[in-house]
C-alpha cells in the first residue's frame, strides 16, 4: 500500500505518519510506503496553488491513498476548504488514488467548534466520495467519555502521544480495513519540539522515538476508534 499523506502540523507531529506505517505492519498487512507533504501552518489552499509537488506526487508516485488535512486552527469553514477538496479529490480520482479526509479537532479551550468541523468534513466526504477518518469526533468522544486522558500537546493545539496513537490508529483501521485492533502494542511517538518564531521546529533527529502509553489508556484509544468506524 502507498499513502501520501498532504497537511500541516496536525499530520507531522509526533512522526504519525510513521506510527501508522507500523500499525499496519502490526495488524498483519505489509507495511505501507508514506509520503508527507506537510508544512507548518499551510491551508490546502498553499498546497493547491503551489501544486507541483502534489501533482507531481499523484502523477508518479502510484499512491493507492491520499490523506487530505486542512488547516485545524482556525478551521477556514466549509466554503473556503470545499474548492481545496474538489480540486484534490478530482486529481486523486484521476490518477487512481482514493481521497481520505483527514477530521481536524476543535481547539482545547474551544470545544464546541466541532460541530462545524464535523459537519463541513463529513458534507465534503459525501459530497466528493472521499473515505472520512473522524479524528475530530473520536477527540469529542474522549473529552466527554474520559476526560482523564489527555489529548494535547502543552499548546492546547497540537496532539500529544496520546492523541497521535489515536490519529495512526483510525487510519490503520480505516486503510487496511481491519477493525480488530488488539494486536497493536501500546506504543506510541513523542518527539521533541519548539517554538522559536511563528511555527514549531523539530530539535530532536533520532530515528525510534517511540515511547510506552499507559496500557489502560491504550486500549481506551484503540476502542474508541474500533466503535466509531463502519464495519468492513
Amino acid at each position: 500500500m502507498n499513502v501520501l499523506m498532504i497537511g500541516n502540523s496536525h499530520t507531522y507531529f509526533n512522526d504519525m505518519p510513521h506510527l501508522f506505517a507500523t500499525m499496519c505492519e502490526s495488524l498483519g498487512q505489509e507495511k505501507p510506503n508514506v509520503t508527507m507533504l506537510a508544512y507548518s501552518g499551510r491551508a490546502l489552499r498553499w498546497h493547491t496553488k503551489e501544486y507541483f509537488s502534489i501533482r507531481f506526487a499523484l502523477l508518479y508516485g502510484n499512491y493507492d491513498y491520499c490523506v487530505i488535512q486542512q488547516l485545524g486552527h482556525p478551521f477556514p469553514g466549509l466554503e473556503q476548504t470545499e474548492p481545496e477538496v474538489r480540486a484534490l479529490s478530482a486529481l486523486c480520482k484521476a490518477c487512481g488514488t482514493k481521497p481520505v479526509l483527514y477530521m481536524t479537532w476543535a481547539k482545547k479551550d474551544d470545544p464546541e467548534r466541532i460541530s462545524e468541523i464535523s459537519a463541513a468534513y463529513r458534507t465534503l466526504s459525501e459530497r466528493y466520495d472521499t473515505l472520512l477518518a473522524p479524528i475530530g469526533e473520536l477527540f469529542e468522544t474522549l473529552r466527554m467519555r474520559h476526560p482523564e486522558i489527555e489529548l494535547y500537546w502543552r499548546d492546547g493545539l497540537h496532539a500529544s502521544k496520546n492523541a497521535s496513537y489515536l490519529i495512526a490508529a483510525t487510519f490503520a483501521s480505516l486503510l487496511t480495513g481491519q477493525r480488530d485492533l488488539s494486536k497493536l502494542t501500546d506504543e506510541s511517538i513523542d518527539f521533541d519540539v519548539q517554538f522559536d518564531s511563528e511555527h514549531p521546529r523539530a530539535i530532536e533527529d533520532r530515528r525510534r522515538l517511540f515511547a510506552a502509553l499507559d496500557p489502560k489508556t491504550a486500549a481506551i484509544l484503540r476502542k474508541t476508534v474500533e466503535s466509531a468506524l463502519p464495519c468492513k
